[in-house]
């Protein structure tokens, strides 16, 4: 078990920079991905740099969870976040419609897929936690 191994030690702020630079990381390569795709390259060229940022997503868990970034509790943790993900569904639908407002359509199509996914995650969170949190 690594978790939190490193909470309280000379490596812990370094594990705290890894995991931020690894997050930004997997928005870059996921922001390559799409802008190759809309770029008209090879897929070969979009799913190399997903299969990128997928992979700097498990470096920066990694790092957290070394860190002990997040609480142990995870279902504590993840009822938190469901919340969030219900709430963030609402956000996004409305920032869909100003993008939509401004003739930003494209934008805005894909916006109200993510607000659906956003509210799945939320249900999806809770019912794992109802189900699983002893």
């Amino acid at each position: 078990m690594i978790y939190g191994t490193t909470k309280g030690t000379d490596f812990e702020k370094m594990c705290d920079g890894a995991a931020k630079a690894e997050a930004a990381g997997v928005m870059m390569y996921y922001a390559l991905a799409r802008m190759a795709r809309e770029q008209g390259y090879p897929q070969e060229v979009t799913d190399t740099f997903v299969e990128m940022a997928n992979q700097e997503a498990v470096h920066a868990g990694f790092y957290a969870t070394l860190a002990g970034k997040y609480n142990a509790d995870i279902w504590q943790l993840a009822e938190t976040f469901a919340t969030a993900e219900e709430k963030g569904e609402e956000q996004v639908k409305q920032f869909a419609l100003a993008l939509r407002s401004a003739g930003l359509n494209e934008a805005a199509d894909e916006m109200e897929v993510f607000a659906k996914q956003e509210g799945h995650h939320g249900s999806t969170l809770r019912a794992m936690a109802q189900k699983y949190k002893k």
